[in-house]
């Protein structure tokens, strides 16, 4: 799962990344509205993380702008503010917001609420992705072979669920690469590599039915064996 946090303070967001990354979430940060719509534009991002008070603006006018913005009309948006007053958060709701969280709030609840708006139509389809005799709970972030949990590092398990997502169609390497590392992700030539053969074997091992063929030059699939 990835997710865009706008967040002009960086003790909130230097919190949040580390509360998101121990729940195997890419947490991409920016601080004003101006990147945050380079960032839109970009990699696709599961849900917006949405601070109100920004140096350049207030994050509902980046809020109306992404509602108008075909594709990104559905991403899920929670807004983060201090602004908690019933008349700020009915603004909120009524931009479009799908949910408004005010500060302080506690990083469990706010992981709640998350997996909560994703769960909604118009999010994704299914919460648990089957593929063979795999299957990947996207709420929970667990891998299982038949019930029994797979134990996988944080980004074996973001590899994991990016194809799983799109079992049967060809993942793009840079649409991989997007889903495992962030913006601030040091990425070694070779390391997508290394995740996804180690990924293979352990499905192997598992007897999970599931195979991950190479496309050269282009990136991976996942299919039933």
């Amino acid at each position: 799962m990835r997710v865009l946090l706008v967040e002009d303070e960086p003790e909130m967001a230097a919190a949040l990344r580390a509360a998101l990354h121990r729940h195997d979430i890419v947490l991409d940060h920016v601080a004003t509205l101006a990147e945050a719509e380079e960032a839109l534009a970009g990699p696709l991002h599961d849900a917006v993380l949405l601070d109100r008070q920004l140096p350049d603006g207030d994050g509902l006018a980046l809020l109306a702008r992404l509602r108008g913005q075909e594709g990104a009309a559905r991403t899920p948006v929670i807004v983060l503010t201090a602004r908690g007053d019933t008349p700020d958060r009915v603004a909120g709701l009524d931009a479009g917001a799908d949910d408004y969280v005010a500060k302080p709030f506690a990083v469990e609840e706010l992981l709640a609420r998350l997996r909560a708006v994703l769960r909604r139509p118009g999010a994704v389809a299914a919460r648990v992705l089957r593929v063979g005799r795999l299957s990947f709970d996207q709420d929970n972030r667990e891998a299982s072979v038949d019930g029994r949990r797979l134990d996988l590092p944080r980004r074996e398990l973001l590899v994991l669920e990016t194809l799983a997502r799109r079992a049967g169609r060809t993942v793009m390497r840079s649409a991989l690469e997007d889903a495992v590392y962030g913006f601030a992700d040091e990425v070694q030539s070779n390391a997508l590599d290394a995740h996804v053969s180690r990924l293979r074997r352990k499905l192997a091992d598992a007897e999970a039915a599931v195979e991950i063929h190479g496309i050269r030059g282009v990136g991976y699939l996942m299919r039933a064996a």
